[in-house]
């Protein structure tokens, strides 16, 4: 697999899965994440889980990623650089762009990814990464589920994330505008020709539904792109487990079809 360097197994809640715990290269760069593939050998569309957060806050969930994995996926979720042993340091869409770009490849080239097949799944700050990702590549599909669509936007609704984006994207908005233009999903809509799947809690409290409303509008001036938009009424970031699997599987049945 392109970029990959090595890979560990580690216990995995299921019999019917490996789980590994894989190094690869994202351009000088050794960084890690989590890689789940059926055991029983065939073929199958690979899906790149891009999580939210920073650092530890936020850091992927070898249960959630199973709930993909259980509807007949290969997932594979990067930790982005800097964390869980991996060199370097994350800084919101940035160089660590590269941490998905490369995951986006190795994934893309796994032996049990039928004809390429590889979608992409942005969580909160992963929506930055989604979008950079359907961007560049043109994956076969991208949702963003609470995902950020607009840094500026970002920055006015998070006073309590201010310090970090300023040294993340080297100034405030109007210090650094490009910077926070270049790494909004809503700059690059003309860029992405995949689907998109846009799902967002109607009250998200952390990143607020008029990142889906900007996504979608922009993204719906494109006649060839199949967009989507599920907006969860009275529902916040996060669901409940309940409600986060019911979704989960209605999102891979949309993606299957893609």
């Amino acid at each position: 697999m392109k970029h990959l360097i090595y890979s560990e197994s580690i216990v995995s809640p299921s019999s019917a899965f490996r789980i590994s715990v894989v190094t690869y290269w994202s351009g000088d760069y050794k960084v890690k994440g989590y890689l789940i593939e059926p055991k029983k050998k065939a073929v199958y569309d690979g899906m790149v889980y891009l999580r939210g957060g920073i650092k530890k806050v936020g850091m992927v969930r070898i249960a959630r990623i199973m709930q993909y994995a259980n509807e007949g996926l290969v997932v594979f979720a990067p930790f982005y650089r800097g964390n869980e042993g991996g060199e370097g340091q994350e800084d919101f869409g940035g160089e660590d762009r590269q941490d998905a770009f490369a995951a986006y490849e190795l994934l893309r080239s796994h032996p049990m990814v039928e004809n390429q097949r590889v979608h992409v799944v942005g969580f909160s700050r992963g929506g930055i990464m989604a979008g950079l990702v359907a961007a560049e590549y043109n994956p076969t599909s991208m949702i963003t589920w609470g995902g950020v669509s607009d840094c500026t936007l970002m920055y006015e609704e998070r006073p309590d994330l201010r310090k970090m984006l300023r040294r993340s994207f080297s100034g405030d908005p109007k210090q650094s505008k490009g910077t926070y233009l270049a790494r909004s999903p809503i700059s690059l809509a003309e860029k992405i020709s995949c689907p998109v799947l846009i799902i967002h809690g109607e009250i998200d409290e952390h990143v607020g539904v008029e990142h889906a409303y900007q996504l979608y509008n922009r993204l719906d001036n494109n006649e060839n792109v199949k967009i989507d938009k599920w907006i969860i009424s009275n529902r916040g970031h996060l669901l409940s487990v309940r409600e986060q699997l019911t979704y989960t599987r209605n999102a891979c049945d949309w993606m299957k079809n893609c």
